[in-house]
């Protein structure tokens, strides 16, 4: 009993930071508009140019990765295309696309990082963007000393360097102070001991990202990819469309970047930054599956009309329309905190991370419960989305263990 009286407090509180979210939404926008001084209104729509990356991304995966695409790539070791991994790069400059133009990247802000993530999660993009975008390039920009960032994000950006993070020990708590990995230096380099789990897309990165315990405290180090003392093993997960391995590390030589002792600070920035590209992925996949649920319903025909005529039908996808519509404000709200590098990133964060995982898990399950006998077979694509959005609902914390640190951070 008192485990549900936490669980519905907690919940509660999520609910409650929601409404004073969305109040202080407006509130921003109207002071805003105010500031103008031109007479013309100012919102949070997007822009024409930002509409445009939406369309150009979105064309760019139905013609690149289509789902037939991703069912091929997902029984594959690499789990990618290396030709579609390179368009990606070099013509649309995706990767880089966040990074500071000083180290090689477009400079754009965590809005439109947002609407990439977005429109891959739609479309089950399978390739490291996630991992090295999202986790790597972040833990380098938040971490590291301005030689680090010069020597590795130049790379990242222009996609010839794939990376990722490797935080999560063998335990799978994804809490910083838990990393137990450590690191021991003997006057002239750095080496790592220890066991890192649920890596993702370990198996093709270039270059990782290890966070590491020294004796200051938690550090960042970079480790490349065929250094000695390392193993890495493959890990079968539900969603196999993210590849993960587990990181073995036995004396292994490593580079740190930034300060010994300050990964604890960056790391914490980098997961709220992934927590907002998460949040926006998992935003597109929901907004998938309401649209397949939506169309099915229109052209399923059962006892003469249109299952989307009978009341039941009708309420599953209103409900899920709801869902889906209040994640989009919670993910757009996110990102747009996030390209401020204001404080409120630590309440928007776990945040958009509760509300959009449970919102995209609970339209998977609408989404095979609409398609009737269908959608429970392999055949069809909504297991594909249901397996995503379950996996992504515990990548990086379950809903509960985000919905404590909004508590937290609320002063609850």
């Amino acid at each position: 009993m008192r485990g549900e009286i936490l669980h519905f407090g907690s919940l509660l509180v999520c609910i409650m930071v929601v409404l004073w979210l969305n109040l202080h939404w407006f509130g921003i926008e109207w002071s805003i508009a105010l500031a103008d001084g031109n007479g013309d209104d100012m919102n949070f729509a997007f822009s024409d140019e930002q509409e445009e990356l939406r369309r150009s991304v979105r064309r760019f995966l139905e013609d690149k990765s289509p789902i037939s695409e991703v069912r091929r790539l997902m029984e594959t070791e690499e789990g990618y295309d290396a030709g579609v991994w390179k368009t990606l790069a070099d013509q649309l400059g995706l990767v880089g696309l966040a990074i500071p133009e000083e180290f090689g990247g477009s400079g754009f802000t965590s809005v439109e990082a947002g609407i990439v993530f977005e429109e891959m999660g739609r479309s089950l993009y399978c390739g490291p963007y996630f991992a090295t975008a999202a986790l790597a390039a972040n833990a380098i920009l938040q971490g590291g000393d301005e030689a680090s960032k010069a020597a590795y994000l130049p790379g990242i950006a222009a996609g010839e360097t794939i990376a990722t993070l490797a935080l999560t020990e063998e335990d799978g708590n994804w809490a910083i102070d838990s990393v137990l990995t450590s690191a021991t230096f003997d006057g002239n380099t750095w080496s790592l001991t220890g066991t890192k789990s649920y890596v993702i897309d370990a198996m093709v990165a270039r270059l990782i990202v290890v966070a590491a315990r020294t004796t200051v405290g938690i550090s960042l180090f970079v480790v490349n990819a065929g250094a000695a003392n390392m193993e890495i093993t493959s890990i079968p997960t539900l969603d196999t469309t993210r590849k993960m391995a587990r990181i073995s590390f036995a004396g292994t030589p490593a580079t740190l970047i930034g300060e010994d002792g300050g990964g604890a600070a960056a790391l914490e920035v980098t997961l709220n930054l992934a927590c907002v590209a998460l949040a926006a992925e998992e935003v597109g996949g929901a907004s998938k599956c309401l649209e397949m649920s939506v169309d099915y319903a229109k052209s399923r025909i059962q006892f003469g009309r249109p299952i989307g005529s009978f009341q039941a039908i009708k309420h599953k996808c209103a409900d899920m329309l709801l869902e889906v519509e209040s994640a989009k404000s919670a993910a757009y709200y996110a990102g747009w905190v996030a390209s401020q590098d204001g404080d409120e990133l630590e309440v928007a964060a776990p945040l958009a991370k509760a509300f959009c995982s449970d919102a995209y898990f609970g339209a998977a399950a609408d989404t095979i419960q609409i398609h009737g006998g269908i959608g429970f077979t392999w055949e069809h694509d909504a297991h594909l989305y249901f397996k995503r959005a379950k996996a992504s609902q515990l990548l990086f914390g379950d809903s509960s263990f985000h919905r404590e640190r909004l508590a937290a951070r609320v002063g609850i």
